[in-house]
C-alpha cells in the first residue's frame, strides 16, 4: 500500500529526500558564512541579555534562524512539486510565469509557502501576472481559473474566494472575478487530489517517511506536539 493514494511512494520519498539534503547544506553554509554574514551587534547584545543567552546559545540560534531562511523557501517548491506529481498536474518548475497547470480541469496556480511571503503591497502585482495569463484572447490559458494558493494561511480557516488584494498604485481594491482566487493549503491539496484531508495526511505521514529517509538518524518523539501545530494552522 502506497503512503498516500494520489502520489507514488517514490515520488515522495525524492522530495523529503531532497528537503532533508537541503536543510542539512543550508546549516553548513550557515556556520560556515557566519563571520562573513552582517551581524547585527545591538541584536546580538540584547537577545543574549534579553534571552538569558550565552554566547555560544546565541551564535547556534542565529545559525539555525540564517539557516531557517533558506529552508523556508524551499518548503515552497516541495508543496509545488508535491502537488505537480498528482495526475494530470503539471509542475512548471521555478522560474516560469506560473507554478502548476492542469489542462484537463482549465486551472493555473501560483504558490507561496505562507500567507507573508509576499509583502501586502505586493500582492496586486500577483494578481495582475494572473489576470494576464486568463485574460488575454491569446493566451493559453484563456478561460482559466486561476488560484493564489498560501499554504499557511493568516487565519486557520479555509477559504476559496475572489483574490481582492488593495492596489496600492490605485489606491484601491484589485476588482473581484470569480476565476482569480486566493484559497488556502488545506483547500487547495483537496482540490488537486481530490482528497479532503490531503495536506494533514501529508503532515501524519512525514515522520515516518523523513525517519525512512534520514536512513533512521532521526525518530519524532513529540508528535502530537507538532500535530497541535497543524491544528492551530488549519482546521
Amino acid at each position: 500500500m502506497p503512503k498516500l493514494e494520489w502520489i507514488k511512494d517514490e515520488n515522495l520519498y525524492s522530495e523529503v529526500t531532497k528537503l532533508l539534503n537541503t536543510a542539512k547544506i543550508a546549516q553548513i553554509n550557515s556556520t560556515k558564512k557566519f563571520c562573513k554574514n552582517v551581524i547585527d551587534p545591538f541584536s546580538a547584545i540584547f537577545e543574549m541579555s534579553g534571552f538569558n543567552l550565552d554566547y555560544d546559545s546565541w551564535e547556534k540560534s542565529e545559525t539555525n534562524r540564517q539557516a531557517q531562511k533558506t529552508l523556508n523557501t524551499q518548503i515552497g517548491n516541495f508543496h509545488q512539486n508535491i502537488l505537480g506529481y498528482t495526475s494530470k498536474w503539471e509542475n512548471r518548475g521555478v522560474g516560469n510565469v506560473i507554478d502548476l497547470v492542469s489542462q484537463e480541469r482549465r486551472i493555473i496556480a501560483e504558490i507561496k509557502n505562507k500567507y507573508n511571503t509576499i509583502s501586502g503591497g505586493k500582492l496586486s502585482d500577483v494578481y495582475n501576472l494572473l489576470d494576464n495569463q486568463i485574460s488575454p484572447k491569446n493566451s493559453n490559458y484563456k478561460g482559466y481559473t486561476a488560484y493564489f494558493v498560501t499554504i499557511i494561511p493568516k487565519k486557520p480557516t479555509r477559504i476559496n474566494i475572489p483574490f481582492t488584494p488593495s492596489d496600492n498604485k490605485k489606491g484601491e481594491k484589485c476588482p473581484s472575478n470569480e476565476n482569480i482566487r486566493e484559497i488556502d493549503g488545506a483547500s487547495f491539496y483537496s482540490l488537486v487530489t481530490g482528497y479532503e484531508n490531503a495536506l494533514e495526511n501529508l503532515f501524519d505521514i512525514l515522520p515516518e517517511v523523513i525517519y525512512e529517509c534520514s536512513g533512521g538518524s532521526y525518530l519524532f518523539k513529540d508528535k502530537e506536539k507538532l500535530k497541535s501545530f497543524y491544528k492551530l494552522a488549519f482546521q
